[in-house]
């Protein structure tokens, strides 16, 4: 039994009284997300994936945005039931939506830290929307006595998509619509707000849920089934190309972040991608997921082919035991990226079990000689429902609750467990220590993408496909002015760090003499300006200036179509239609 003596069921739910005529209310947790609170928010841990885990240390440098709520995004593009989805509200902002509106059914989506928000957001429910179910998922949903400390009527695991279409009796089997959904929003940095045209930001492009490899600390591939398991929602090449050339056409973008955890290791389906992209002479760029095995499975030619400009990749850890490592040398791997002009987003953990207060700081040091353009560093921690979770406990080594408070076990601050070499808050000490270390020596990783985004340029510029050609000009087109400006600003700014100065002007002076007069005349005008940007958003940042997101509200067409009153110019939700005569 839960807290307040509802049934918590987790799998096949019962089909909901009014099926697909019932009103859904798809939300996040309520903010603030940048500020300590009663309810679980952290300063520490605020709803910006890039500043919270790989720039948290490089100040006015930090790259800044938040991202979306893909998850009810995607489950309100693929139920015909009336829907309503509130990302990213405030407490009040939520209080009036369920105060203001009737809903037979409340979706909360969260991860384990924001346990607390939830809890509320489940009270407040139970006051104004009495008769309402309400259903808990996301990551949150892997606590095994998630049903015991949150009032909720079900615990959705897994795909919520599938779990919501069966709820509301709906055809589990229908394709996947694809929602259309911007990869960043109110990006930021060195004091600039990066107000893009359409087409300069990617598309998310989800063509998968789970991750296969199955590593032990893996949250993910933990919610999904585990090692081995992960669901497709578009099996063939063909689909796929379909989905993104309705993405390119009704977003006018050329680029995708691809929210996949292993993109790449469905080969057939990526090969048939770039067949298609060859056929129909796209020039996109691909932001990806991947393993080092996986990457070095291609050929660089189908890579630069498939537009790979960028990947996220797991490094763990000097002498990590991780089969997607065994045998690949990451160092020469990086070197021969970046010389493609592929873009690298290391990932290494802090706290493995071999790691000692005596030899962290050799593991900091090999992890910051890769020399990525962006490197994580992430606590090893147990999130329920994994493979690590499971063993820890099963050895007792897991902190008694009463011990931690769980908006704190989020990877970037203190562990849930007892570290065999560790003691209590050493853990922080060195993950902080890793950061810095690797902005001191490689500098802001919104600068250290210059000299491999010019590395490409040089080396496909005069490609024998013009395909190929567009695609390296356009990631080179902001080289001489914009990343030029910037270097020369960032020069100033770490006068004091000769060897960081040294490294950022032979890419400054790399940059000019490609790009020639317009580069020299411009660097000094626009380094300026950006200098004077950089120091008003240090300024702000120490006197504890925070950012957060705006306030997302959708209604899908059966909403609309409920409600008697809808403001002017108010848009339906959009989607993307899955290709029905599959190839």
């Amino acid at each position: 039994m839960s807290i307040a003596g509802h049934n918590a069921v987790e799998t096949n739910p019962p089909v909901h009284p009014s099926g697909r005529n019932a009103r859904v209310l798809l939300t996040s947790v309520f903010g603030p997300y940048a500020q300590d609170d009663e309810f679980g928010s952290r300063r520490i841990n605020p709803m910006e994936l890039y500043h919270n885990q790989v720039t948290r240390t490089q100040g006015p440098f930090s790259l800044r945005m938040f991202h979306r709520s893909w998850g009810i995004m995607l489950i309100q593009c693929n139920i015909s039931a009336p829907c309503a989805l509130l990302d990213f509200p405030t407490l009040d902002r939520f209080v009036e939506e369920i105060r203001s509106n009737q809903y037979d059914v409340v979706g909360i989506t969260s991860i384990l830290p924001n346990l607390g928000k939830v809890r509320e957001m489940c009270r407040l429910i139970r006051k104004y929307l009495p008769q309402a179910k309400i259903v808990v998922g996301g990551h949150i949903s892997n606590a095994p006595d998630i049903s015991e400390r949150i009032d909720a009527d079900y615990i959705a695991r897994g795909d919520g998509v599938e779990w919501f279409r069966r709820f509301l009796g709906e055809d589990v089997s229908q394709p996947i619509r694809h929602p259309l959904i911007p990869s960043g929003i109110n990006t930021r940095t060195m004091g600039l707000n990066v107000r893009r045209k359409k087409g300069e930001v990617a598309a998310t492009l989800i063509p998968s849920v789970g991750c296969p490899m199955g590593c032990n600390f893996c949250a993910t591939s933990a919610m999904f089934g585990g090692k081995g398991k992960f669901i497709n929602f578009y099996e063939t090449g063909d689909e796929l190309f379909h989905v993104m050339c309705g993405l390119e056409k009704e977003m006018e973008i050329r680029s995708f972040f691809v929210m996949d955890e292993n993109f790449l290791l469905h080969k057939k389906r990526a090969l048939r991608v770039l067949e298609l992209m060859e056929e129909y002479g796209k020039s996109w760029s691909l932001y990806v997921f991947s393993s080092a095995r996986v990457l070095l499975s291609y050929d660089i030619e189908q890579l630069v082919g498939l537009g790979i400009s960028w990947a996220w990749m797991g490094l763990e850890g000097k002498q990590s035991q991780y089969v997607k490592l065994s045998d690949v040398n990451t160092f020469d791997l990086v070197k021969h990226f970046h010389a493609h002009g592929i873009r690298l987003l290391g990932s290494s953990i802090i706290g493995l079990e071999e790691h000692t207060p005596e030899n962290i700081h050799e593991a900091i040091e090999y992890a910051v000689s890769h020399d990525t353009d962006f490197h994580q560093f992430m606590l090893y921690t147990p999130i329920p429902g994994t493979p690590l979770y499971a063993d820890l406990k099963a050895k007792q080594n897991l902190l008694p609750p009463e011990e931690f408070d769980e908006a704190d076990i989020h990877g970037q601050y203190i562990f849930n467990y007892r570290h065999p070499h560790f003691q209590k808050g050493q853990e922080t000490e060195f993950l902080i220590h890793a950061f810095e270390r690797d902005f001191e020596v490689n500098g802001p990783s919104v600068l250290r993408i210059a000299r491999t985004t010019l590395e490409g340029w040089k080396r496909y510029k005069h490609h024998p496909s013009k395909r190929i050609r567009d695609r390296f000009a356009y990631e080179a087109h902001e080289l001489y002015l914009k990343y030029a400006g910037s270097l020369w600003a960032a020069k100033r700014w770490f006068n004091k760090n000769l060897k960081l100065v040294e490294r950022i002007s032979t890419v400054l002076e790399d940059v000019k003499r490609e790009f020639g007069l317009k580069a020299r005349l411009m660097t000094p005008i626009v380094g300026r300006v950006i200098l004077h940007k950089i120091r008003k958003e240090d300024e702000f940042l120490k006197s504890g200036g925070t950012y957060e997101p705006p306030v997302f509200y959708e209604l899908n067409q059966q909403m609309i179509a409920l409600k008697q009153k809808v403001r002017a110019g108010f848009q339906p939700v959009k989607w993307i239609s899955p290709l029905l005569n599959r190839v």
